[in-house]
């Protein structure tokens, strides 16, 4: 696995170049995209993001003051936008109390620290906060998300019905502990299963045909 894993992400870097995950112009608004993209596709989030910057609100101290049901308003686009304004106010509360609102502060924490913070606000899954600890805050730690299960168990590396600990084990015991080479990997499984490994696999032409 030490051999097939840098592999497969080399056919896949080969092909589809740097990816330049995760889109967001700070710490803070990757966090909130984070959490908006449940359930959702990224053009959906991106709409809702404008949202909140256009009416000046994509800040902790924004957030923390306005109302569910204004929330709710704003992030209309992202779909179910009363569950992910509940979930929004959850993670901008426990910022606020935990990090008086600073990304910043939250960075300077311990990676598994935060991890287990994170896991502890109501709304917030393993996906959600490796990919703020990933990609808003710049700790290497390996998201798992549906793409990537979908595209290992079709190249018989792991069976899809394991546990997200077990897929996420693969990768932090066969390949470098590196923040780039986990944000670069994760966002080339996404790219792979949205033009070949569909619901319905487009096998011709893979990167990973072969393998």
């Amino acid at each position: 696995m030490k051999r097939k894993l840098p592999r497969i992400y080399a056919r896949l870097f080969d092909r589809f170049g740097p990816q330049h995950w995760w889109p967001g112009e700070t710490a803070f608004e990757v966090a909130i995209g984070a959490i908006l993209t449940q359930n959702t596709n990224w053009g959906n989030v991106e709409k809702a993001i404008y949202n909140l910057k256009s009416e000046g609100k994509l800040k902790a101290s924004a957030i923390h003051k306005m109302t569910s049901e204004s929330l709710a308003s704003l992030i209309r686009p992202a779909g179910y936008f009363n569950v992910k304004a509940k979930r929004l106010r959850n993670f901008i509360d426990f910022l606020v109390r935990e990090y008086g609102g600073s990304m910043a502060k939250m960075k300077k924490e311990e990676k598994d620290t935060i991890r287990a913070k994170l896991l502890a606000v109501n709304g917030i899954g393993p996906e959600t906060a490796d990919s703020i600890i990933l990609y808003a805050l710049g700790k290497p730690v390996f998201v798992i998300d549906a793409y990537t299960k979908r595209v290992l168990s079709r190249h018989n590396v792991m069976h899809h019905d394991l546990s997200y600990d077990k897929f996420q084990e693969l990768f932090h015991l066969n390949l470098a502990t590196d923040v780039q080479l986990f944000n670069e990997y994760h966002a080339l499984f996404v790219r792979v299963a949205k033009e070949h490994c569909r619901t319905k696999a487009i096998c011709p032409g893979c990167p990973l045909e072969g393998v």
